[in-house]
C-alpha cells in the first residue's frame, strides 16, 4: 500500500510529465515544425483526421493556448486523482475518445481541432457529476466546489467563438459524465 506522501509524489509526477509533454510539443511545433504538427489534429469527417483523436490532446495552437490549458489541466486532473490515480487514466481516455469522436463527427468542415480542452472539460463533467452518481459526502462536496469555482466553464460548450472548438468541449464534458457513471460504486443511480 502506498503512503499518502508517495501517492502525492505519483500524482505530481504524472501531471508534471503530461504538462511537460504539452509544452515540449508546442515549443518544437513552433520553433522547428512551423506549426505543421497541428495537421495531426482532428479533421472532421476526414479519414486521415481520425488520427487526431489520439494526437489532438497533446497539440496546441501556440503558447497562449497551452498556457490556458495548463492550470485547469493540473487542478482538475489532480482532483480527479484524489480518490484513485486509475480514475485519472480512465477519465482521461474516455474524455479524449468521446471528445475526439464527437469533434470528428460534428466539427466544422475544413478545420483542424487541437488542444487538451476536451479532456479538461471531461474532468469538469466527471467532477460535477461524480457527486450525483456516487452520493457520498466527499464527492458531493467536490462537485459543489467545482460548480462554484469552475461553473463558468459551462459557457465553453456553446458555440460562442468560431476559433474555439466548442464541439470538443461539449463532447469532452459528455465523456466526463459517462466516466462518472462508469466509475461510480453506486450502480443503482438512474
Amino acid at each position: 500500500m502506498q503512503t499518502i506522501g508517495g501517492e502525492i509524489k505519483s500524482q505530481v509526477k504524472i501531471l508534471t510529465t503530461l504538462v511537460a509533454i504539452f509544452w515540449i510539443v508546442v515549443i518544437l511545433n513552433i520553433t522547428i515544425f512551423n506549426g505543421r504538427l497541428n495537421q495531426l489534429g482532428i479533421m472532421p469527417r476526414s479519414l486521415i483526421g481520425l488520427r487526431g483523436i489520439l494526437f489532438a490532446p497533446f497539440l496546441h495552437g501556440g503558447f497562449y493556448h497551452v498556457l490556458a490549458n495548463t492550470v485547469p489541466f493540473i487542478v482538475l486532473g489532480w482532483l480527479v486523482m484524489l480518490r484513485n490515480i486509475s480514475d485519472f487514466y480512465t477519465v482521461s481516455v474516455i474524455a479524449a475518445l468521446v471528445s475526439g469522436v464527437g469533434t470528428w463527427l460534428f466539427g466544422s468542415s475544413n478545420s483542424v481541432h487541437v488542444g487538451a480542452s476536451g479532456v479538461i472539460f471531461g474532468y469538469f463533467g466527471y467532477l460535477l457529476f461524480r457527486g450525483y452518481f456516487e452520493r457520498s459526502f466527499v464527492a458531493i462536496a467536490i462537485s459543489l466546489a467545482i460548480a462554484v469555482t469552475y461553473g463558468s466553464l459551462l459557457w465553453g460548450v456553446l458555440p460562442t467563438r468560431s476559433y474555439i472548438s466548442w464541439e470538443g468541449h461539449l463532447f469532452g464534458f459528455i465523456g466526463g459524465i459517462i466516466a462518472a457513471k462508469l466509475l461510480s460504486p453506486n450502480k443503482t443511480v438512474p
